[in-house]
């Protein structure tokens, strides 16, 4: 009997039917799963999803997700792979398809317990280990800011001591819970910035590093795509927040303007295009010629030390002027007068350097994590 579940950490599915199929020709599906994407828990948006999939060893399943006309980017889906395991610890990309507003994902499973997502997750239990891990370091501790809307810590990692003559530099990632690659990438820059780097010994002469893996926690337990339990955009509230309805923005937010902020990098995935780039705060109002050219040399240093990265695509540059300063990156630019930007990876694969077995994938946003210290290196002016 094939049945599918998402009663887990992150998981996202709505059955409508199970069909065995046998007596459809040679060839075809011996079974068809009608699925809907469900929506964030309280709003609207819908595209992650994450379920297993039990019984089919063996059988040639064509998965037909057929509301992903009506997901928040329905322009993701053309080009996209659902990625899939047997073991939730290695991921790869299965057939799949967008055909009518329809996201058919058609596989014969090699075991009768396999999990199928929209991107390699990162699981509430992988990030508490990575904080423990942290927290074992000499160089590290992992403070507790608050707590967000459900009661789930919000954590903070700070590396290196906090001293006068030491610059500020501040990452974040999942804001955006769905966005799984950005907490992978979280892992390859601690990894290496807590390891024996000389590069990470000569940034901490110069820097104090302060991290959040996980800005929300509550979506990213949820299974949802893009809002927190209260059905709030994070990266639209860095204007307003508050602690009833974005905690997790308002206590973050509060920490950054008691140590300050010279560097801030918050970290995304884009579900449409298949590239990795930088949105950055150039189009600010009042930007100062200094802080522009900043920013133009510090994504030259990350095209030096990241093979993945290019400059060719992106956004355009008013993708978001009506609310432009409810956004991280652009809120922490015009109020801190620093080096602001937005770091984006694909959902799919990178166009220019594609991977038929992975596409993107936790790997490598993790290896870009790592990569992205030199980066920092530079604008801090370690050679």
């Amino acid at each position: 009997m094939i049945t599918v579940s998402s009663a887990f950490d992150a998981g996202a599915i709505e059955v409508v039917s199970i069909s065995p199929e046998p007596a459809l020709e040679a060839g075809g599906p011996a079974a068809r799963l009608r699925l809907k994407l469900p929506t964030d828990n309280a709003s609207d948006f819908r595209q992650w999803f994450y379920f297993r999939l039990q019984g089919a060893r063996g059988v040639r399943c064509a998965m037909h997700v057929t509301n992903c006309a009506q997901s928040a980017y329905p322009e993701g889906w053309p080009e996209y792979r659902a990625v899939a395991s047997t073991d939730r610890q290695h991921w790869f990309r299965v057939p799949t398809r967008f055909e009518h507003g329809v996201l058919i994902i058609d596989w014969t499973p090699p075991t009768d317990d396999v999990y199928l997502a929209y991107f390699e997750p990162y699981s509430s239990e992988r990030h508490l280990d990575l904080l423990a891990r942290v927290a074992g370091s000499e160089r590290a501790r992992v403070t507790r800011l608050g707590a967000s809307v459900d009661g789930r810590d919000i954590d903070l990692v700070t590396v290196g001591e906090p001293a006068p003559h030491k610059k500020r530099v501040w990452v974040i990632a999942r804001q955006h819970p769905g966005e799984t690659m950005a907490e992978w990438f979280i892992e390859g820059l601690l990894e290496r910035v807590l390891g024996a780097c000389a590069v990470a010994a000569a940034v901490l002469e110069k820097a104090v590093l302060y991290i959040v893996p996980n800005m929300n926690p509550d979506g990213s337990a949820r299974g949802n795509l893009r809002t927190n339990a209260a059905g709030v955009n994070l990266n639209r509230e860095w204007l307003h927040p508050t602690l009833d309805k974005s905690p997790e923005v308002f206590l973050v937010r509060a920490k950054m303007h008691e140590v300050g902020v010279d560097f801030f990098l918050d970290v995304h995935g884009d579900e449409s295009l298949p590239y990795v780039f930088i949105d950055g705060s150039h189009m600010l109002p009042g930007r100062s010629a200094a802080n522009i050219e900043r920013e133009a040399r510090f994504i030259k240093a990350v095209s030096a030390a990241c093979p993945d990265f290019q400059t060719e695509h992106g956004y355009a540059f008013d993708r978001f002027s009506e609310e432009l300063l409810t956004l991280a990156s652009k809120y922490v630019g015009h109020t801190f007068n620093c080096l602001s930007v937005t770091l984006e990876m694909p959902f799919k694969d990178n166009a220019n350097q594609p991977d038929a077995q992975h596409g993107w994938s936790g790997a490598r946003s993790r290896t870009m994590g790592a990569q992205m210290l030199a980066a920092i290196a530079a604008d801090l002016g370690v050679t």
